[in-house]
């Protein structure tokens, strides 16, 4: 019953309440963030997709806690999801600042992804792990082309952009020492299909 409290929490939290970060948002010092209308609307969209990421984090991470027996794991995915949820609250600040707002579909993005991970963790603690660690090498092969595409002067985006995608690498390490079993190729291509799927309909949404 605490188990699914806490779920139910997490979330509420995450849909309806403004997220805290327990570590300070990057920024580069020396640098100003000065940007044109377009270059605004540009990194808008670019960080919406990112906030929608990080919703599905949230509900990914609580479920395979919610379902695995292991104590230890469940720490493990308890842990992770705390520390996404600094990623959650800097791309929430970002987008603000960029005047802008998350996607409307966010329920919709956090049941779906709720479902997946409640599918991962019925699988195995094995198969669920491997499910994380392809979850975030293909995260952040998606923040690396953020970094590509993002208005070079957009340097606040940038900074949190570049510490979230080291953050997920490590997700995907971490995840990969617990134990991690490899899933099939068809089932990541699948994965990259439903993330692009979601990617396009969230910046504009």
């Amino acid at each position: 019953m605490d188990t699914l409290l806490t779920a139910a929490d997490t979330a509420l939290r995450t849909l309806f309440a403004k997220p805290n970060a327990a570590q300070p948002c990057p920024t580069v010092p020396e640098q100003t963030t000065q940007l044109t209308t377009d270059e605004k609307r540009r990194s808008a969209e670019l960080m919406r997709v990112n906030h929608v990421g990080e919703v599905c984090a949230q509900a990914l991470y609580t479920a395979q806690a919610l379902t695995t027996p292991n104590a230890a794991l469940r720490a493990h995915f308890t842990q992770a999801c705390v520390e996404e949820t600094d990623h959650l609250a800097w791309t929430a600040q970002r987008l603000e600042e960029l005047g802008s707002r998350p996607s409307l579909l966010n329920p919709l993005w956090y049941a779906g992804a709720f479902g997946l991970g409640l599918l991962a963790g019925r699988l195995g603690d094995r198969i669920s792990l491997g499910f994380v660690e392809e979850t975030e090498i293909q995260v952040g092969a998606h923040l690396q082309s953020h970094l590509d595409t993002l208005p070079e002067a957009d340097h606040a985006s940038r900074a949190i952009v570049a510490q979230m995608r080291d953050d997920e690498l490590r997700h995907a390490q971490d995840a990969q020492t617990a134990g991690a079993t490899s899933l099939p190729q068809p089932v990541k291509e699948l994965m990259r299909v439903a993330a692009k799927v979601m990617t396009t309909v969230a910046q504009r949404i």
